[in-house]
């Protein structure tokens, strides 16, 4: 089984929202030479805004790939976005344990087929207080250790500010954005990508646990090395753990003293079992 979309819905994408994207922001892009013309193809990047994966497609889109995401299967249940995403070939991922391992073959299937798959590994728009990347998911070790395809790091800087997070932490440098949708004047969009990463090392017919926990933090080190080379910052030595934060927040409310307050504590918890995209 092929993965399937409609050529037509892919140039009609591109029609409206190539030139949408040139209007709306201006570009500093870097690397697009690394990104390969051919070939199953992995996109890890860091996530700072929920308005990045559009200006993220249309560099990568530049680079000479179509790019093709993992959507929130709810997407798929709005009529007017339902024809669009099934045309281009985007895939769907599920809550449900069943469906998700459906995703994931589909998503194999996609990138032995060929396509350009986007990837955030650290599963929502980043917590860190400075806007660095969290910890991955290892997710992307496992698909490309599974499928052979290659991996290319990218990092982009500027979508913050034309659409901060609205989950983001309410201090240090997410605390300074202010909210909502900021179009004028026009923002930067800043995006490097490096050179494919070898993770031939970790191959093997059942990866352990460790060895894609070190793949993982292979790819994040990457990305978060290119970012610091965007924001011409050193990027910190021990990337931002969400759940680590929680964990410590939890333990900290159960203590007599606990500052935190507790419904905050039993929301953010829900909030990662429910996980974020």
């Amino acid at each position: 089984m092929s993965h399937g979309y409609s050529p037509a819905w892919r140039k009609l994408t591109i029609v409206i929202l190539r030139p949408l994207l040139f209007g709306l922001l201006k570009r500093d892009w870097r690397g697009r030479e690394n990104v390969p013309a051919t070939g199953g193809l992995i996109i890890a990047a860091n996530h700072i805004s929920e308005s990045d994966p559009l200006a993220l497609a249309h560099f990568v889109y530049e680079a000479g790939r179509y790019p093709v995401y993992l959507a929130k299967s709810t997407l798929f249940d709005v009529k007017l976005l339902r024809g669009v995403l099934r045309g281009t070939g985007q895939i769907p991922v599920y809550r449900d344990s069943a469906d998700a391992a459906l995703a994931l073959r589909d998503a194999e299937q996609a990138l032995r087929d060929g396509e350009c798959l986007m990837f955030y590994p650290e599963g929502s728009c980043t917590r860190d207080p400075e806007l660095w990347p969290m910890t991955g998911q290892t997710g992307v070790a496992r698909m490309a250790l599974k499928t052979g395809a290659k991996v290319v790091p990218v990092a982009s800087w500027g979508a913050h500010e034309l659409l901060p997070y609205k989950k983001g932490e309410q201090k240090g440098l997410a605390a300074s954005l202010k909210k909502g949708f900021h179009p004028f004047p026009r923002k930067t969009m800043k995006v490097i990508a490096g050179p494919p990463l070898n993770l031939s090392r970790y191959a093997s017919e059942a990866p352990s646990k460790e060895t894609l926990r070190a793949a993982t933090d292979e790819i994040m080190a990457a990305i978060a090395g290119l970012l610091g080379e965007l924001r011409g910052a050193e990027p910190p030595a021990e990337l931002y753990d969400h759940h680590k934060v929680l964990e410590e927040r939890r333990r900290a409310a159960a203590e007599p003293d606990a500052v935190a307050a507790p419904d905050a504590v039993v929301s953010e918890a829900a909030e990662v079992r429910k996980g974020d995209s």
